[in-house]
């Protein structure tokens, strides 16, 4: 009992503020940021704002969920907005009313809503592993990679969007059970007077996260796609397939964009070359802010949820105020620069905290000694993945035998 009663004053000692703020610093910005907008406008606190906030969240989520694994293993995607785009685009070519008069195939018949669906997911899983083989295999930088891709599938959309005989105008008049599969709601209680109505996107966003958070924590493809981006040649060195783990990171990054751009095109009811822009901002910086690194091996799935949600909640909370469009894109930069300063920080502090303590076992005789490690998200996955450290967590051996007498 005494010792129990000592362990907790002596973790009540060690806890440093300091340490805290800056692991955490754009997410109380951004809750203050949110406090700030409830108080000049009260009203903001409804259940209909919260449901429509969630709702539109929901596809930002499975885009996030998607560039998220590709962060965590040390890469990035700037061609995730395009991939929802050409997604959207031919899911709603594919699936508009028969009888509406500016069809893109008037002599198509109509389609189970899920034969375009996983058409848009083959097609977008393909893009993905294109950039996964550039990557891993050519080894061509992620950005420089995704960046080519993004306008090399900006281009194809517009080929495929700008086509006779009606040319390059929104696709419109959309298949009523598409719409329904996106804009519907599961109604609880009586349909007069219901308890409460759950839109389809928060059930489908749900359940994405649930599969994509087994995969992450339950199966040898997350401990891989974590080993990779804590270290590519630890993780080499311990016998990881590195092309395989990259591959299918990107390939499931890519089936996620391609039911999220069907499922925004359904959303909206309609879709153009132009669907999709500037997603990938919104979502790197919703994982940014949700913890994830771009120095690889870090995130976890809560993070993405409530980096996601923080970010839709402000960005609604300031469309609700009247705030400008042209200033919100301003904000987001800030938040994004923020985010990634502090990230930086973060990388280099806990780098100066371990290269002490290898120094400082190094001048010693002794085969290990305490190690110095960082808290959070990264001391978990980085001990599991060994970069550098040993099994048993607080010691690393010594890189020098001990000296002989």
């Amino acid at each position: 009992m005494e010792s129990n009663v000592t362990q907790k004053k002596s973790i009540r000692k060690t806890f440093d503020w300091a340490d805290f703020l800056l692991n955490n610093a754009i997410a109380i910005i951004l809750l203050l940021l949110l406090v700030v907008i409830i108080v000049i406008e009260p009203k903001f606190l409804s259940i209909v704002n919260f449901r429509n906030i969630l709702a539109q969240a929901s596809t930002r989520l499975i885009f996030a969920l998607g560039v998220g694994g590709i962060i965590i293993a040390k890469g990035t995607d700037l061609s995730l907005g395009r991939q929802v785009g050409i997604a959207a685009v031919v899911s709603a070519s594919l699936l508009q009313a028969v009888d509406y008069a500016y069809r893109m195939y008037p002599n198509l018949p109509k389609l189970p809503i899920i034969v375009p669906v996983l058409t848009v997911i083959a097609i977008t899983a393909l893009i993905s592993a294109i950039n996964g083989f550039v990557i891993s295999k050519l080894k061509v930088d992620p950005f420089v990679a995704t960046l080519g891709m993004q306008v090399i599938v900006f281009g194809l959309t517009s080929i495929y969007f700008d086509r006779p005989p009606y040319g390059a105008q929104p696709i419109g008049g959309l298949d009523k059970g598409f719409m329904s599969w996106a804009q519907g709601s599961l109604t609880v209680g009586p349909a007069s007077n219901p308890y409460i109505q759950i839109p389809y996107l928060i059930i489908y966003a749900t359940i994405v996260t649930i599969i994509v958070w087994t995969l992450w924590n339950k199966t040898r493809f997350g401990k891989n796609m974590y080993a990779v981006g804590g270290n590519i040649e630890a993780a080499t060195v311990s016998g990881v397939n590195v092309f395989k783990a990259l591959m299918s990171t990107y390939v499931l990054a890519g089936i996620l964009y391609g039911l999220g751009g069907a499922l925004e095109a359904a959303r909206v009811g309609s879709a153009t070359n132009r669907t999709g822009e500037g997603y990938e901002l919104d979502a790197i910086a919703a994982c940014i802010v949700g913890g994830l690194s771009f120095n690889g091996g870090i995130g976890t799935v809560p993070g993405i949820v409530f980096g996601t949600l923080i970010f839709m909640v402000i960005s609604y909370g300031l469309n609700f105020i009247g705030i400008s469009p042209y200033l919100q894109y301003i904000v987001k930069g800030l938040i994004i620069i923020i985010a990634v300063a502090i990230d930086s920080r973060k990388y280099h502090t806990r780098y100066r905290l371990n290269k002490s303590a290898c120094s400082q076992n190094q001048s010693r005789t002794i085969t290990s000694l305490p190690l110095a490690q960082p808290r959070g998200f990264f001391s978990r996955h980085r001990a599991r993945m060994g970069d550098g450290l040993p099994e048993k967590a607080g010691t690393m051996r010594s890189a020098v035998p001990p000296l002989l007498p």
